[in-house]
């Protein structure tokens, strides 16, 4: 297989997706505003988003938590969960 054809679109999105360009780690981190705050910069500085700053940081959030499915572990889950909120805080939306 070539490089835009693997098995599973979220790996080729993973892989070759230009969107943002993120912090190493960042879904690791236990601060969920901290994660917000990369995010919401990550988002601000990219020009290759094709919504809004906040569609992007958040579509890269949800798009991480739906990748992880099942793997991820509750606690985790609730970290990530709050960071939509502090995402929220940080775009008045």
């Amino acid at each position: 297989m070539t490089k835009k054809q693997t098995k599973f679109w979220s790996d080729r999105v993973t892989k070759y997706s230009n969107a943002l360009d993120l912090e190493e780690g960042v879904f690791t981190w236990d601060n969920p505003k901290k994660i917000a705050l990369s995010l919401k910069e990550s988002a601000l500085a990219s020009e290759r988003r094709k919504g809004t700053s906040f569609q992007s940081a958040m579509s890269m959030l949800n798009f991480y938590i739906n990748r992880a499915g099942k793997n991820l572990k509750p606690a985790r889950k609730r970290i990530l969960n709050q960071t939509k909120t502090e995402l929220r805080k940080l775009f008045r939306t």
